[in-house]
């Protein structure tokens, strides 16, 4: 039985998702906050905070307390749910809403704590419970749980990226790398400065990432605004698609190894269902381009990006949350 206002959280170190019961999707923002410190309070969240990042407005810090798909500012994150959830909840008077939230699968128990603490921290009367993002991503895919079926399924974030094995409500492998997008930003911002002079900001960044990729883009190149590293005034440049490729290839490189590895354990009994449903890719990151054609051609598996990948875990964890028990899933313990 669906009950009203009970919700569903995919907290990732770039994006925070959040479904409610009987309303949906409802907030889909960046996980950021913005503290006035001054006072210590907080001044925007999400994408008013986000806004703000890297124009260094005086009195103003801007945090992303998620790091590596895991909490690292625990008062941070409190914060920013608490204001992500008075934007969600119409009925803060319930009993006890229920909380599924998402967390990386091979997160210690720590940080599993760490996330049911957060969201405590605001909304005491919640009971909350964790699933393993593989599970969610699974399920928002389109595989049937309650089958038994088993997926493959490589989730990339901001973060981490989760590769793993699902049979049912259960992750049978897994590896959680913990190189994501925002590794590959960081690796095009560094390649920039090194090869052209060019100081990028980590948005001009993650831009080029997905207009270039693996394969160039379309003309080979794209032009940017950045600064230069000797002058420090603003430069329109060209930044070639091969200087692109050329930084992203070590936590690609480091994607398709533990792709393979995970294929090399894969039981059995699940190698069939993995062959006809494919490699799926979820996740920001799996809309890279190039990126489906390498795994492909590396793992010899056919691989296709899921529907709507960005929204894919909450889509997921949505149907857990509503119909857990029949789908053979139990929300993991805090």
């Amino acid at each position: 039985m669906r009950l009203r206002g009970s919700i569903a959280i995919d907290l990732g170190t770039a994006t925070t998702l959040i479904w409610v019961a009987g309303r949906g999707l409802v907030l889909d923002e960046p996980s950021a906050i913005a503290l006035d410190v001054s006072n210590g309070k907080v001044a925007a969240v999400g994408e008013q905070a986000d806004a703000l990042a890297g124009k260094e407005p005086e009195d103003i810090e801007i945090i992303y307390p998620l790091r590596d798909g895991v909490i690292a500012d625990l008062n941070a994150t409190a914060l920013m749910l608490n204001g992500f959830l008075k934007r969600s909840y119409r009925h803060a008077g319930l009993l006890r809403p229920k909380a599924l939230v998402c967390v990386p699968s091979r997160a210690t128990w720590v940080e599993r704590r760490s996330v049911a603490a957060a969201l405590e921290a605001r909304r005491p009367r919640a009971v909350v419970r964790l699933v393993d993002e593989p599970v969610a991503a699974a399920a928002g895919s389109g595989v049937d749980l309650a089958s038994g079926a088993g997926a493959f399924v490589v989730d990339l974030g901001g973060g981490t990226t989760e590769i793993a094995v699902v049979s049912g409500g259960r992750v049978v492998r897994a590896q959680s790398l913990r190189v994501a997008g925002n590794a590959m930003d960081d690796a095009i911002m560094h390649q920039a400065r090194t090869d052209l002079g060019l100081i990028l900001g980590r948005k001009t960044a993650a831009a080029l990432k997905m207009e270039l990729g693996l394969t160039g883009g379309e003309v080979g190149w794209a032009e940017t605004v950045g600064i230069d590293a000797a002058s420090r005034t603003p430069r329109v440049e060209r930044v070639p698609g091969k200087l692109v490729a050329t930084a992203l290839e070590h936590t690609v490189a480091a994607i398709i190894s533990a792709v393979q590895e995970t294929l090399s354990d894969i039981p059995p009994g699940i190698a069939e269902d993995v062959v006809r449903g494919r490699i799926r890719l979820a996740g920001g990151g799996a809309l890279l381009p190039g990126l489906v054609a390498r795994i492909e051609s590396s793992a010899d598996i056919g691989a296709l990006v899921v529907e709507d990948p960005l929204r894919c875990v909450i889509r997921g964890a949505a149907e857990i949350l509503e119909h857990g028990d029949s789908l053979g899933v139990v929300g993991l313990p805090k």
